[in-house]
């Protein structure tokens, strides 16, 4: 039986992922971290999605405000907001929670270890996220390459793999790849504000809502909060 864990916060690129799996694993684990950030309504998203799709979830707590250094962390910290993609400054942003995918690629490598799973996928792109360090190529292999030293899999010819398809792609054509295999994006949330109503404001919403604009097609989260009456 072919296995994954996929690395799923709800958001639209780990919903593409879950889908991904799905299609192409015999059993798919997502596994969620509560690692104390502010946008806490997606851990709410996350486990809908997945009993929705009847995928078994492991939410793992790991409080990484105890670590600080980014907005999604410290309340005290202003999130950044922008009226257009045009301001958002090519430098390291203050939404760049340190070393957060590195501390969830660990995590989720000691618990593949123990469920028996080889294989790691993960949402990562970098074109429409090039700012932050820890989800490029580079950092994927070297993640790989660690993991494999460090684990039981140092000790077998079978290897962990970290699996990071859309790496390369623009968010509009994570969001087609994720449509062609009919994924409900009405409750992936970007927004970094903790709102299920998206700031629009946000770095992260000024990406979807240029992705979608690309896609040509309305957010479905914005039809599903314009049918339930809340915007």
């Amino acid at each position: 039986m072919k296995k994954s864990i996929v690395l799923f916060s709800a958001g639209a690129d780990s919903t593409t992922a879950l889908y991904w799996a799905l299609d192409r694993y015999d059993k798919v684990f997502a596994l969620t971290f509560d690692y104390g950030q502010r946008n806490r309504i997606e851990l709410d998203m996350a486990r809908k999605m997945a009993k929705k799709l009847n995928v078994p979830q492991k939410i793992l707590r790991v409080d990484l405000r105890q670590i600080g250094g980014s907005s999604l962390t410290d309340n005290k910290l202003s999130l950044p907001q922008f009226e257009r993609i045009e301001e958002i400054e090519a430098a390291l942003p203050s939404t760049y929670v340190p070393f957060r995918n590195g501390i969830f690629l660990a995590l989720a490598a000691a618990w593949a270890e123990t469920e028996g799973v080889k294989e790691i996928v993960c949402g990562f792109n970098v074109i429409d996220a090039p700012n932050y360090p820890d989800t490029r190529n580079q950092f994927v292999r070297a993640m790989q390459e660690a993991i494999n030293q460090g684990t039981k899999a140092s000790l077998s010819p079978e290897k962990i793999q970290i699996i990071a398809p859309f790496l390369n792609m623009k968010k509009s054509e994570i969001i087609k790849e994720g449509l062609a295999l009919g994924a409900d994006y009405s409750f992936a949330i970007s927004c970094y504000s903790g709102e299920e109503i998206p700031c629009q404001k946000c770095s992260s919403c000024i990406l979807r809502k240029k992705a979608w604009e690309e896609v040509g097609l309305q957010d479905p989260l914005i039809l599903r909060l314009e049918e339930e009456g809340k915007i």
